[in-house]
């Protein structure tokens, strides 16, 4: 009975050490730094055919991503940062209203783009075609004739 009361002691003793040293608190501080998230880059936007009056062409495009993740793209919109129509038609075809001409904003039946992630000091890139994204009035002006345009798009989330 004795060694049982002793034994009782010594579980006892050892479990309040257990629960002190589960049962701890204490403080302290830590720090991280938050990167820097570069934008995606679109670039040599054009129409894939010959447009014409009338017609539709698509846009292809190359998306480079500089950053250290994959970044997603979920829509391609006409930036009219650029100017009004942010459709530009070659310095020979001055004459050539552009207001005949039209995007629709692409989203990729809603999924949008995911563009590779930075490799190696290399961006990631995705070749792009945006189908049927240009258009050309029927009433489109005859100085648009052999006319090259540079549609100038940018990315939203």
């Amino acid at each position: 009975m004795i060694l049982a009361g002793v034994f009782f002691m010594i579980a006892m003793s050892l479990g309040g050490v257990a629960y002190s040293l589960w049962s701890a608190s204490g403080r302290g501080t830590g720090t991280a730094t938050a990167g820097t998230t570069r934008p995606v880059t679109l670039r040599d936007a054009t129409p894939a055919a010959t447009l014409y009056p009338g017609g539709a062409t698509n846009v292809v495009l190359r998306a480079t991503n500089p950053n250290g993740f994959v970044a997603h793209i979920g829509s391609i919109s006409l930036d009219t940062s650029r100017g009004t129509s942010a459709i530009v038609a070659d310095s020979a075809h001055s004459a050539c209203a552009t207001n005949a001409l039209s995007y629709s904003v692409q989203t990729n039946g809603t999924a949008g783009w995911s563009v590779p992630a930075q490799a190696n000091a290399v961006p990631g890139s995705l070749a792009i075609s945006l189908p049927n994204a240009l258009s050309m009035s029927a009433g489109a002006a005859s100085a648009c004739q052999g006319a090259s345009f540079t549609v100038y798009l940018v990315a939203g989330s």
